[in-house]
């Protein structure tokens, strides 16, 4: 990166400089003692971007002479009287610039460590507090309070606890002023092992955990406008985001993007930004890589067994992780996905977002120790695994927005290990094998969404039995392009909240009722009306009803069909022309 073209990320990148020259080079107590008054100095303006306001040429000249020095030296044949003299020379000039571009308002330079040493012992105390208080979101939008935000990274992050340092640090993979995705992260999270269940808490309970302490104490701001408190998307907070790169390793990778991996961590990402991508190059170690993450491609192509040989594969998110579906991504070809059916280690794996896959290769039911997989919004997914049932590890399974999809295989009621199920459809009672009454063994399960398709038949007790999941905390009902709504053998007396016109599409323009206990079409909605055209009820022997009542809860009728009901038929009635 040249410094010219990026002023913010200046100063990190000469401090990451720093570091690695005095980590990696042999050189005298003198001339490190002389990189370290340097690295201290820079430490103390490592904000100055954030705040100038006038031309900082003079300063980046400085700082690109600088980093010049650190690139060229030559630990065995340093001239150690010119090196001190340059270094010094440098640090008058980084403290002239300093002081002629500071804003109003700021200390000089000689005041400037003096004012961030009283601002970390100010707030240190502060932030110990806030980091195990109890989480108020709506507080956190973009507030980027200078005594949170100003002071040395080394002193915020020492003082995160343990378990936070990975999940902060992770979050450098995605780009500079990303909005992140809150429930994407944590399972990801998940699949990377840096979050894990504990007692009682779930894996994704602990998570939510870490985005609040992480909240608290300003390493990351929440996104929106504060109003709500249930904070569904944060950021990296910009000042914060300058420091932290100074902790990991990033190297440019031709044709794909980049290798990134934390000082503190041997486990490297292949990071996928270039917006086509063939996975392939030979240089590319297959047993090196743990996660494979695509930040930026929308074209994805892989060689012939590539994948195969990446055998120590634990996270593989080839699809998207930004909310918006604008962000469509394309494979090549759905036969990559066959090469998984050796990766044992594989954990997570993700092609949100992706078209172009039709069906998942039966190669996916063998990877039995698969926890998450998600495949929201594969809008080309018409089927899934027949033998899903070997998929014992699964805890979240995502194939909401899937609209291609029309049922579910028999075998999902066999996962006892779901703790979330998004995307459930309900179809015609020929393409629905697995209903909701076949699912009341998934006691574990606590998030839980289902889509009634356009051709659903709903069966006796359906969604009676949603009372055995007893551990389901969210609850989410769609409908699809809902046209016909065929209830058979429905168990409540009274119209359920979700068959209420408000909560139906004003698209559903037919409804047939046979059998069950219903005794009342009384909605109970004054300001809402059925859309209905056509009504066909049979075999409602607890149903009464009146002509004109029917009319008026069914007020656009062109049809009604009514056999048995109070043990008796009616002749048809139609709407004359």
């Amino acid at each position: 990166m040249s410094i010219r073209t990026n002023p913010k990320k200046a100063i990190p990148l000469v401090l990451r400089r720093l570091r690695m020259t005095r980590t990696t080079k042999t050189l005298d107590k003198s001339s490190d003692e002389k990189l370290e008054k340097l690295t201290s100095q820079l430490d103390q303006i490592k904000d100055l971007f954030m705040a100038v306001k006038s031309n900082g040429d003079e300063l980046l000249d400085t700082l690109t002479l600088l980093d010049r020095h650190l690139r060229s030296i030559d630990e065995d044949n340093i001239d150690k009287e010119k090196f001190e003299s340059d270094i010094e020379t440098i640090f008058l000039r980084i403290k002239d610039s300093t002081e002629k571009l500071l804003p109003k308002g700021w200390a000089s330079q000689g005041e400037i460590q003096t004012s961030v040493s009283s601002k970390v012992t100010a707030s240190q105390d502060h932030k110990t507090r806030k980091l195990h208080s109890a989480p108020s979101s709506s507080q956190h939008k973009d507030e980027l309070h200078e005594e949170n935000l100003s002071h040395n990274i080394e002193v915020s992050y020492e003082k995160l606890e343990g378990h936070l340092k990975p999940c902060l640090l992770s979050l450098l993979v995605f780009p500079e002023d990303a909005v992140i995705n809150k429930r994407h992260t944590i399972y990801w999270w998940i699949g990377e092992g840096v979050v894990k269940s504990a007692g009682e808490k779930t894996a994704e309970e602990v998570g939510e955990g870490v985005v609040d302490e992480l909240l608290n104490c300003r390493m990351i701001v929440a996104h929106g406008n504060g109003l709500n408190p249930i904070v569904k998307s944060f950021k990296i907070n910009p000042r914060i985001r300058g420091e932290l790169v100074t902790l990991d390793s990033r190297k440019t990778l031709p044709h794909l993007g980049s290798s990134f991996q934390i000082f503190s961590n041997q486990r490297a990402w292949l990071v996928l930004e270039k917006r086509k991508v063939v996975l392939g190059d030979d240089h590319l170690k297959p047993n090196h890589w743990k996660s494979i993450f695509n930040v930026g491609a929308s074209y994805l192509s892989f060689d012939s067994e590539w994948l195969a040989k990446m055998k120590s594969l634990e996270v593989l998110q080839l699809g998207r992780w930004q909310d918006s579906p604008s962000h469509h991504i394309e494979v090549g070809s759905e036969e990559f996905l066959k090469e998984l059916r050796d990766h044992k280690q594989l954990k997570y794996l993700s092609l949100r977002g992706i078209s172009r896959i039709p069906e998942l290769p039966p190669s996916i039911e063998q990877l039995e120790n698969l926890e998450i997989l998600d495949l929201k919004a594969c809008h080309s997914l018409e089927a899934l695994p027949k033998n899903i049932a070997s998929m014992k590890s699964l805890t979240h399974l995502d194939v909401s927005e899937c609209y291609l999809l029309d049922s579910m295989p028999r075998g999902i009621e066999k996962l006892t290990q779901l703790q979330v199920l998004k995307g459930f459809v309900i179809g015609s009672s020929s393409k629905t094998p697995c209903r909701i009454s076949d699912l009341a063994n998934l006691k574990k399960l606590k998030r839980f969404s289902v889509h009634i398709g356009s051709e659903a038949v709903i069966q006796d007790m359906e969604f009676e039995s949603l009372k055995e999941l007893t551990a389901v905390n969210c609850l989410k009902i769609s409908w699809g392009v809902l046209e016909k709504l065929d209830l058979e053998g429905f168990p409540g007396s009274g119209i359920p909240e979700w068959l209420k016109p408000s909560r139906v599409p004003g698209a559903m323009k037919k409804l047939y009722i046979k059998g069950g206990k219903l005794k009342s079409l009384d909605h109970g909605e004054i300001c809402h009306k059925w859309h209905v055209e056509i009504l066909r009820l049979k075999y409602l022997k607890h149903l009464q009803i009146e002509e004109r009542k029917l009319h008026k809860l069914f007020p656009s009728l062109r049809y009604v069909e009514r056999t048995m009901v109070l043990n008796q038929s009616f002749p048809e009635w139609r709407l004359e022309e």
